[in-house]
């Protein structure tokens, strides 16, 4: 047998657990059992026919070909034109790095910046891949709680106790995933408050900012002297429903511009030139999609909290943007790794741990509601049921 012989860097990745509960709620598909699907947060929605159209369109033009790695220059300027419009943010095509997905900008933004021993302060409960990227660097991982009686958002006190003279990126995530949970435009300039001066980056997340149901969002870049200490991070996959795209972008300072640039080159040369024209029309075009989707959400929304409401043991607080329920379910008795399992080989509803999002999350689970209503109303039955039954 051969030995393996693997870096140690990355046997310190973690992994994002919606996926692995994806491959059982489908083997268990394949044996015959009806499985409703909480566990992917994609829009069940298809991307938009405009959109569709104009990446045809690219095809049979010829746009098959390499781009720039930083991305198609009119596709950059489209961003920063929306970056205007949307973030008040002023920024030129300079400023922008075009790639695959999200998650690029967050493996990008640790890489370039963060080294051996610097610290990272992160949400927790938060994405999992911000925790597993600060790892994989030999990073020290800080855990920002982000609590329910704090309708979960960030403690701008408790952030300024965790800042030390390691400190170096604070990952900040509104409207957020797992929670749903949205920051006040208070909490973000307490935010800048706490770090302008101190040479500390943030990387923003900023992938849900369009799926809000009341109120709005505050980009930390749009505060004066933030914006180059501020990373943007945006992309496709949910204002659009456009995940299998594999479409995002990062609003940096040029020079870190220049260096995730490089990382680009080494790693994916670039984003399908078809698929940034297919973007320009996402962002130029009608914008009808998007409103009835967020609206189609927020229905769901109030059907899956009330539902949850009403099951004994479980409390849930409605979310203020993104497509995610986090239900408590310590009234329950049962801890979130034990009812989550419970509910996909019982009830046949595939749900994720709270704790799957880091130590915070613990008693809760997450929901993703981007399924229909018929089955919305399903699920909230059976987990009713099974829940019933753990006391019967």
């Amino acid at each position: 047998m051969i030995e393996n012989r693997f870096a140690d860097r990355v046997n310190r990745l973690g992994s994002e657990s919606a996926f692995q509960v994806l491959s059982r709620a489908k083997a268990l598909e394949a044996q015959g059992k009806s499985i409703v699907h909480f566990e992917i947060g994609e829009p069940d929605f298809n991307t938009p026919q405009n959109i569709i159209h104009a990446g045809k369109k690219a095809l049979d033009s010829g746009f098959t070909h390499y781009t720039a790695a930083q991305g198609y220059l009119p596709f950059r300027e489209a961003i920063a034109d929306y970056a205007k419009k949307y973030k008040n943010v002023n920024c030129n095509a300079e400023e922008v790095v075009v790639v695959p997905g999200g998650k690029p900008i967050m493996f990008y933004t640790i890489m370039a910046l963060v080294n051996k021993g610097d610290e990272v302060i992160y949400p927790n409960p938060g994405f999992p891949i911000y925790e597993s990227l600060i790892n994989f660097v030999g990073a020290v991982p800080v855990p920002m709680p982000i609590k329910e009686e704090n309708n979960f958002r960030l403690d701008v006190n408790e952030l300024k106790s965790k800042i030390t003279s390691k400190t170096k990126l604070i990952i900040i995530n509104s409207p957020a995933n797992p929670t749903g949970g949205m920051f006040k435009d208070e909490d973000i300039d307490g935010i800048a408050d706490a770090i302008r001066g101190r040479g500390i980056y943030v990387l923003s997340d900023e992938i849900y900012e369009r799926m809000i149901y009341s109120g709005s969002v505050k980009s930390i870049a749009s505060i004066p002297g933030m914006k180059d200490w501020t990373i943007i991070l945006d992309g496709f996959s949910k204002t659009y429903a456009m995940t299998g795209w594999r479409l995002g972008y990062g609003i940096m300072n040029k020079d870190l511009a220049a260096k995730m640039t490089d990382l680009m080159i080494n790693s994916n040369s670039c984003v399908a030139t078809f698929t940034q024209i297919a973007g320009i029309e996402a962002l130029t075009g009608p914008q009808d999609a998007v409103e009835a989707m967020v609206a189609e959400f927020k229905k769901r929304r109030d059907v899956i909290v009330d539902g949850l409401n009403s099951i004994k043991g479980i409390s849930c607080k409605k979310s203020d943007g993104a497509f995610y329920a986090f239900p408590n379910i310590t009234g329950t008795g049962m801890s979130s790794k034990r009812m989550a399992d419970y509910l996909l080989n019982e009830a046949g509803v595939a749900t994720l741990s709270g704790s799957s999002f880091g130590s915070y999350g613990e008693g809760y689970l997450r929901l993703s509601y981007a399924n229909s209503l018929e089955n919305i109303k399903i699920a909230l039955e059976r987990i009713d049921k099974a829940v019933k039954s753990l006391n019967a």
